[in-house]
C-alpha cells in the first residue's frame, strides 16, 4: 500500500445488498448527494440495476442500487431478485445492508446465507441506528460477524446522514486502483429517460396506495429539447386491466393530473430545465409475462 502513489485514482462497483425497506435507496442518495434512486415506503419500487456515482478525492464509487431481496412469488419477483445477486457477484464489493431495530430476522438470515458463496469483501452496514440503542447495535454487530466474515462495519442513519461521511470514505479507500469509468460531473448513469418513468411510477405508488398494486409501469416514449430551453416528455403508464386504467384517470382526469404534477416537478428539479409533461395511460394485458418489458427495464427475464 506504501508504494502506491497519492494521486493514484481508485474505482469500482459497491453492491448494496438487503432486504425490502432496509434504506438501500435512501443511502445511495444521501452518498451521492443527489436523488438518483425511488425511494418509497413501498417495497419492491428499485426493479433495476441503478447506478449512483460518487467521487471521494481521488476515489470513484460506482453504487449499484439492486433490488430488495425477498420471498419471490410472481415472475417480475424472481427477475429482481436474480437482478439483485448477479449484481453482488459482479461488483468489487458487497455492501450488506441490516436494518437495525429488525436485526437479523428471517429475509436477512436467508442473504446471509447466499452470501456466503460471494467472493468480494463484505462490508456490514448498520442502518437506522438512531432508532436503537448502543447495547443493541454492539451485539448485532457481533452476533453478524460471526455469521459472515466482514471486512469492515460501518452504522449509519441513511436519512440523517449520520456516519455517511465515514462510509464514503471507506469504500473509496477499498475500491480497486485504476481510472474513473465516468465523467466527474455525471451523478448517475442510469439513463434520464428512465429515471423520469421511476420518478412517475413512484409517483403512482404515493398517490394510489394499495388500489393499484404492482402492475403497472411507466415508459418514457419521447423525449424532445425544445428551443426555448424546455424539454418536453411524454410518457405511456401500462396497466394490465381497463379497470386499473380508470383508477390511474381517476374523476374527470383529477388523479392522472395530479400524478403529472407531481412528477414533473421533480423531474424538472432533477434535470435542471423546465419539463412539459404528458402522461398517457394503456391497458396491455400480461406485461408481467412480456419479455420485452422486463428487457427495458434492465432485468432477465426469468424462463419459469
Amino acid at each position: 500500500m506504501n508504494d502506491v502513489p497519492a494521486t493514484a485514482t481508485r474505482c469500482g462497483f459497491v453492491a448494496l445488498i438487503g432486504a425490502p425497506n432496509v434504506g438501500k435507496s435512501t443511502l445511495v442518495n444521501a452518498l451521492v448527494g443527489s436523488k438518483v434512486t425511488i425511494v418509497s415506503r413501498k417495497v419492491q419500487t428499485t426493479r433495476a440495476l441503478i447506478r449512483g456515482i460518487v467521487i471521494d478525492n481521488n476515489a470513484q464509487i460506482i453504487l449499484v442500487d439492486t433490488p430488495g431481496i425477498f420471498a419471490p412469488k410472481r415472475r417480475l419477483d424472481r427477475a429482481m431478485v436474480r437482478t439483485a445477486w448477479t449484481g453482488a457477484h459482479d461488483a468489487d464489493l458487497v455492501c450488506v445492508l441490516l436494518d437495525a431495530r429488525a436485526g437479523i430476522d428471517q429475509e436477512a438470515d436467508v442473504i446471509f446465507s447466499n452470501l456466503a458463496n460471494v467472493g468480494h469483501p463484505k462490508i456490514l452496514v448498520l442502518n437506522k441506528i438512531d432508532l436503537v440503542s448502543k447495547e443493541k447495535l454492539l451485539a448485532l454487530t457481533q452476533k453478524a460477524n460471526e455469521r459472515l466474515k466482514f471486512a469492515e462495519t460501518f452504522m449509519v442513519s441513511a436519512l440523517s446522514g449520520d456516519g455517511v461521511d465515514d462510509l464514503r470514505r471507506g469504500l473509496a479507500a477499498r475500491v480497486p486502483l485504476g481510472p474513473f469509468h465516468y465523467p466527474e460531473d455525471q451523478m448517475s448513469d442510469a439513463p434520464l429517460r428512465h429515471l423520469a418513468a421511476e420518478i412517475t411510477r413512484e409517483k403512482i405508488f404515493r398517490q394510489l396506495h394499495q388500489e393499484l398494486p404492482y402492475q403497472s409501469t411507466v415508459e418514457t416514449d419521447t423525449w424532445t429539447e425544445r428551443k426555448d430551453g424546455s424539454v418536453r416528455i411524454e410518457q405511456t403508464i401500462f396497466v394490465e386491466r381497463e379497470s386499473q386504467r380508470k383508477i390511474v384517470l381517476g374523476k374527470a382526469g383529477a388523479t392522472i393530473k395530479s400524478i403529472g404534477a407531481d412528477a414533473r416537478k421533480e423531474i424538472a428539479e432533477i434535470v435542471g430545465q423546465p419539463v412539459h409533461l404528458f402522461l398517457f395511460v394503456k391497458v396491455r394485458e400480461d406485461w408481467g409475462d412480456d419479455p420485452n418489458r422486463y428487457r427495458e427495464m434492465g432485468l432477465e427475464f426469468p424462463k419459469e
